[in-house]
């Protein structure tokens, strides 16, 4: 695994017996992310696909939609004072073409889901900014008993998770079911980055035709980032905040929030989800 895991000693007791082992934990370190050369962005994040977390994060900002936008993504040599390599720093360079938005006002608008600046101009902020708006996707259709089946194979695919218990997850699956991607993280949001990076590094957006599943709640940053990737099924297993409800209303997304067993609460974009017109009455 790598950096992914770190081993600690723990002193664990169980039915008042005390012993002293080493425990599995996941690691967590910063990762600086640069753009042309100029410090952008500090995320804490789980090491591993640093190059498709920083592409993802930069497709949510608005400045990359395809493959071709994007020119390298190289490892900052001397990333210390003494030119030591510490492999938590990466520089995205963008083709000469590509327009630069001003990605601190964007973010200071929508990104965090704990900003001051919430509301109306947040969800305008990622309705004008999409490049593929969903509400002009072909239709997708999505059964709920394959909804219903997705967490347990969400859950079948986390790896890491089964050794730490401390990793959010996020995948990607097919309107049929198939999984297509699974990334974890500390960060739930770095977990989606992972997979829309990895998606434009191999020319696959807009992700059109998938259905998003996070293993936590869906915030409306999490909400935000399936919209600017095309995404039009964003599920996940806990609460939707009130302002990604808002969000899935305003762009056309389907959210679907507190997916466990055959349950689950369909908060918007209903008309993509198979229900029985018995199951719409009451």
């Amino acid at each position: 695994m790598g950096r992914v895991t770190e081993r600690r000693k723990v002193i664990r007791i169980r039915d008042g017996a005390v012993s002293s082992r080493p425990d599995t934990l996941v690691a967590e370190e910063p990762l600086e992310i640069r753009l042309n050369g100029k410090p952008l962005a500090i995320t804490m994040r789980t090491p591993g696909d640093d190059f498709a977390l920083a592409a993802g994060f930069l497709v949510s900002e608005g400045v990359l939609a395809t493959a071709y936008d994007l020119r390298n993504i190289v490892y900052c040599a001397g990333a210390t004072v003494d030119g030591t390599n510490t492999y938590n720093v990466v520089d995205v360079r963008t083709a000469p073409d590509v327009v630069i938005p001003d990605i601190t006002l964007e973010r200071n608008v929508y990104t965090t889901s704990s900003c001051g600046l919430c509301g109306k101009a947040s969800l305008d902020a990622v309705r004008t900014t999409t490049r593929w708006p969903i509400a002009d996707t072909p239709p997708v259709r999505v059964e709920p008993a394959l909804l219903a089946s997705l967490p347990d194979r969400l859950r079948a695919a986390q790896r890491v998770f089964d050794r730490t218990g401390g990793l959010h997850a996020a995948a990607l699956f097919s309107e049929e079911g198939e999984l297509l991607d699974v990334r974890e993280d500390v960060g739930r949001h770095n977990a989606v980055d992972k997979l829309v990076g990895r998606a434009l590094q191999n020319g696959d957006l807009p992700l059109s035709r998938v259905i998003l599943l996070v293993s936590g709640r869906a915030s409306f940053e999490l909400a935000q980032k399936a919209v600017m990737a095309g995404i039009p099924v964003l599920a996940a297993v806990s609460a939707p905040s009130s302002l990604a409800v808002d969000l899935a209303a305003e762009t056309g997304l389907t959210l679907v929030g507190f997916l466990r067993g055959s349950n689950m609460n369909v908060y918007a974009g209903e008309d993509r989800i198979a229900l029985t017109a018995a199951a719409t009455q009451g």
